[in-house]
């Protein structure tokens, strides 16, 4: 049966919950195999692996709680090997890369900032700093809504006004947050979110970390701004390469052998 591997961590971490569940229905129970001075969080793996809400979550949680006794390295979800032996084999063979991240990571946590405007606060500032914006509304305003013409333009005015204040605020909060971090990975860009920002913070600083976040709030109240952490550090950890499968994505665990960490 093929190894479903969550995460690397130490051999000497602290011991996982007896009790915990990993992915899979039934949910397949969570074992560590340990390698000289390093350790993988495993369970069996279902014959057929697809990204299902109840199992996305099961790996989060699992990586959680390990998480939440010492460092580890997250695996992204569908992170499979043959069996144990290529696990215990691959951590054997790339080992000191694995430590090297592990020691690297060590009292660090991930949060994830994802940033958006209040629609109508931020249209209010445009309106408020931008001149021309303001007189062709108020004179379309005058002339009952203005001709179509005017109207697009006016759209594509405040359009272009929006857009260079996102990436004004993007910028802002980096270079505000930015110095109060160990390290800064840009999350890929989606729709309603004008930052998508993750944060290798200190575990001692996390405190100060959030204690700005919420001055950011206060001094821009336009901006909505929403935290999630602390996570294990996944958007500063190297992962297997991944492979497509019939049915869904997996990542081939015993691949990371040849992609040690420079």
């Amino acid at each position: 049966m093929s190894t479903y591997v969550y995460g690397i961590i130490h051999a000497s971490h602290s011991p996982l919950r007896q009790d915990l569940d990993g992915i899979g229905d039934p949910p397949r129970p969570v074992r560590v195999l340990a390698q000289g001075e390093l350790a993988a969080i495993v369970s069996d793996a279902p014959e057929e692996l697809r990204p299902k809400r109840r199992d996305l979550l099961a790996h989060q949680r699992v990586l959680d709680e390990a998480g939440a006794g010492g460092v580890v390295l997250p695996m992204r979800f569908g992170s499979v090997s043959p069996d144990d032996d290529t696990v215990t084999t691959v951590l054997a063979e790339i080992g000191a890369g694995f430590l090297e991240r592990l020691r690297a990571l060590e009292g660090s946590a991930e949060y994830n900032l994802k940033a958006n405007h209040d629609e109508e606060a931020v249209l209010r500032l445009i309106m408020a700093d931008n001149d021309d914006i303001r007189s062709l509304a108020e004179a379309n305003r005058e002339a009952g809504g203005g001709t179509q013409e005017q109207k697009i333009r006016l759209g594509e005015m405040i359009a272009a006004a929006v857009q260079a204040r996102e990436a004004t605020d993007a910028e802002l909060l980096q270079q505000v947050l930015e110095p109060k971090v160990q390290a800064v990975s840009a999350g890929p860009q989606s729709t309603g979110w004008l930052a998508n920002l993750s944060f290798l913070v200190d575990r001692g600083s996390a405190e100060q970390f959030l204690a700005v976040v919420d001055e950011l709030r206060q001094q821009h109240p336009y901006l909505e701004l929403r935290v999630n952490g602390p996570m294990p550090p996944y958007s500063f950890v190297d992962t297997p390469s991944s492979q497509q499968a019939e049915g869904g994505t997996v990542e081939t665990f015993g691949a990371a052998a040849a992609q040690p960490n420079g």
